[in-house]
């Protein structure tokens, strides 16, 4: 039977709303990407943290996980996280916690983890249900006065509990434990730091708030990662990122030299970049040596065991062991580059970027509500014990007629407070007095606590009327927590080190590994390239695949680079000593290169340094070049001509002093090499005027020799009276002369 579903009517009950879709997409849109930033990705500026781990650090609170207590189950503390406070799967928030119980992801971490918690390798933590954790110091330190109304509180997402909006944060947590975390339209990416550096620039703030971050960075070196390494980037670039809030931190792994006898040696790394997998790395660095793309590495040895320890051979005694490295360096995760970018939400919860200075200025502005907010709840507390203090002491004073009221009155409390104008508060306190206390030592002893809490209780006072005062205890604050997580102790002792990259050059010591020989580089029309060895005698002997055939056949060596010129303008770069051998029929230059189908071949060549060529488009466009400026060995080459629609025309080195073209129309203008520019990229200058058509060939030659053209039976013809065509570059030029060849080519393609 079908059940009828009558309309919606138009009363207080239809939740139907008639809007434009775009409208209300945008809206909920905008709702989601606010939600993400503020509830997600993003920490807070004042304790560092997202609502995960400061949702994860009460949790873990509320259970009594202190450091000198016995550990609880992982489940245990998750299951209370998405109960009571974060409304999200269990697989996140126990991710969350492992990375927080990590000594190589976090620099300070704040969960005690037992069991197996992953490692560097990358390898995963065992399920929740294995291991155990409990707070660290360090996480006692970021929750400390959290019970004396330090931080504002909010309901939990149901209502039935509170939750801290922050963290009191006793030392500056988001740059000593940095963030990550991508969000809609934004991300933030802040390194970790080391502590005692962070709060002796704190102090320098509070001595000097107009300190610049120069002066700051005299304490805050730079980063000092958990997994060590050396960081290699220049001051100068530090300090603009320091300034601004973004940047880079160039990280490189530590490596010592091993004597192993008769000259031989080995490196052996101990530190590798922070965030890098040593599994991953081991096997780059073996897949290097597989592909030859790290000729001076021989093998690599993971012997690891609770420290790194990566064993490096080189090929031979004969490679310098800085040489090794910095080639290893630059195509490995051995150097890595951090990217910073100081993203956070402020004290209103507003995204922005900040600065070193502005990040520790506002943890200082937390940390001086904090020292306020706890000074007015220990007054607090200090007034009420002292207003019962007071009742009691009255209480001593009439100690008969007490005892009287008492045990002969109905109504005794009533009767105390109409006897000795007592509270409500003072005379419960007196009824609750066990009468082994009424002595005359006990009386003294509250004169004594009485005399204590008022002195302390004027403290307060005075330092809540001066702004100096708080800031003075702010720092008392910082420096006892720096003796805590000082450099002298483990925790606190710098890992990271600063150094300058050597200058080597790694390229020239990679290519002297290469033994030199003659080769000729054979490409087919197809695309198809590989490396005979010595010199091709007869061309025609090669063999191809079914359809294909000979397109371009280079002499070259080993040592060289072999430069493709392609239409669209590019110049791609291929070391002669990674080409496939002729053997077979190669391998597709497409798979090497990032080259479409559309896109074809005009030249190859082996790179000469200090050769010029001229370099043409179709359109009658072009420059000189230097080859060194053609040199790049990304996949995606380099685009040096802007080609125009029709693409390039030639590469041809510059041997001469004079210039011919011809265009499609058979005229040829022949002009002095002088008149082009060179330049290292662009369209170039004008060559030739074309009603239609375009370039279609051109010429270098030397004027005292003359010009010359080969004909169709493949003689060379000289060109004699080649100074009836000279003329000035752009010129449309004249018809080509007498028994020119018809393809209008000066050489056969």
């Amino acid at each position: 039977m079908t059940k009828h579903i009558p309309p919606p009517g138009d009363g207080e009950g239809d939740r139907i709303i008639d809007e434009p879709l775009t409208e209300a997409l945008s809206r909920r849109y905008l709702a989601y990407a606010l939600s993400t930033i503020t509830g997600r990705a993003l920490p807070d500026v004042r304790d560092g943290m997202k609502p995960v781990h400061r949702r994860l650090m009460y949790a873990m609170r509320q259970l009594r996980l202190d450091p000198n207590t016995t550990a609880k189950k992982c489940a245990r503390v998750v299951g209370d996280v998405i109960g009571k406070y974060h409304p999200h799967g269990d697989t996140a928030v126990y991710d969350a916690l492992v990375r927080l119980a990590q000594d190589f992801a976090q620099r300070y971490p704040l969960v005690d983890g037992q069991g197996n918690f992953g490692n560097i390798d990358g390898d995963n933590a065992a399920a929740m249900r294995y291991t155990e954790c409990k707070l660290t110091v360090a996480a006692q330190l970021l929750l400390d006065g959290i019970d004396e109304d330090a931080v504002d509180f909010r309901p939990t997402y149901d209502g039935e509990d509170e939750e801290p909006v922050v963290l009191p944060a006793g030392f500056p947590n988001l740059l000593a434990n940095g963030s990550s975390g991508i969000a809609v339209g934004m991300a933030t990416s802040i390194p970790p730091h080391n502590a005692a550096e962070l709060i002796d620039a704190c102090l320098v703030l509070l001595e000097d708030p107009n300190a610049d971050t120069a002066r700051l960075m005299e304490h805050v070196q730079g980063p000092d990662f958990p997994t060590g390494g050396v960081i290699v980037e220049p001051r100068e670039s530090m300090l603009e990122t320091y300034a601004t809030g973004r940047g880079g931190v160039r990280v490189r792994a530590r490596w010592e030299k091993e004597d192993t006898g008769r000259g031989t040696y080995q490196i052996v790394v101990t530190e590798i970049p922070y965030q890098v997998k040593k599994a991953d790395l081991v096997e780059q660095l073996a897949d290097l040596i597989e592909t030859k793309k790290a000729p001076l590495l021989g093998d690599v040895r993971d012997e690891s065991a609770e420290d790194v320890r990566l064993v490096l051979e080189p090929k031979n005694r004969n490679v310098e062991p800085e040489v090794l490295m910095e080639s290893l360096f630059k195509l490995s995760a051995l150097e890595s580059r951090f990217s910073v970018n100081m993203n956070v939400l402020d004290a209103k919860g507003a995204p922005g970027v900040m600065g070193l200075r502005q990040l520790l200025q506002s943890f200082l502005d937390h940390r001086r509500e904090v020292v306020v907010r706890r000074a007015r709840f220990r007054l607090d507390k200090i007034e009420a014990r002292l207003h019962i203090l007071d009742g009691l002491v009255i209480a001593f004073l009439n100690l008969d007629e007490v005892i009287r009221i008492v045990r002969y009155e109905d109504e005794p409390k009533v009767k105390l407070i109409e006897a000795f104008a007592l509270t409500d508060i003072q005379a419960d306190a007196i009824l609750n007095t066990r009468l082994r206390q009424l002595a005359k030592l006990e009386e003294m002893e509250l004169r004594r606590e009485h005399a204590e809490l008022a002195e302390e209780r004027d403290g307060l006072l005075k330092m809540l009327a001066s702004d100096r005062a708080q800031w003075r205890l702010v720092g008392v604050g910082l420096k006892d927590v720096r003796a805590i997580l000082g450099p002298d102790t483990n925790l606190g002792k710098r890992r990271s080190i600063f150094d300058t990259a050597p200058v080597v050059d790694a390229e020239a010591a990679m290519e002297a590994m290469i033994v030199r020989e003659p080769i000729t580089v054979i490409l087919s029309e197809r695309g198809w390239i590989r490396a005979a060895k010595g010199k091709v005698e007869d061309p025609s002997e090669l063999k191809f695949k079914e359809g294909d055939k000979l397109g371009f056949i280079v002499a070259a060596e080993t040592t060289d680079k072999l430069l493709i010129f392609a239409s669209d303008g590019r110049f791609f770069t291929i070391g002669c000593d990674k080409l496939p051998g002729a053997r077979g029929h190669g391998e597709p230059l497409r798979l090497m290169l990032d080259l479409d189908d559309k896109t074809d071949i005009i030249d190859i060549f082996p790179h000469k340094p200090g050769t010029k060529r001229v370099i043409a488009s179709k359109e009658g466009y072009g420059f000189i070049l230097p080859e060194e400026e053609a040199v790049s060995f990304r996949r995606a080459g380099k685009q040096v001509l802007n080609a125009g629609a029709k693409g390039a025309a030639f590469a041809m080195p510059m041997s001469g002093d004079h210039f011919g073209v011809i265009g499609d129309n058979g005229k040829i203008l022949i002009f002095p090499l002088s008149e082009l520019p060179e330049m290292p990229r662009g369209k170039g200058v004008k060559l030739q005027t074309y009603r239609e058509g375009g370039l279609r060939d051109g010429v270098i030659f030397n004027a005292e020799e003359g010009a010359t053209w080969i004909d169709t039976a493949g003689r060379t013809r000289v060109w004699g009276e080649w100074r009836e065509w000279l003329g000035r570059r752009a010129a449309a030029g004249k018809l080509a002369p007498k028994g020119f060849p018809t393809s209008k080519r000066f050489k056969p393609k």
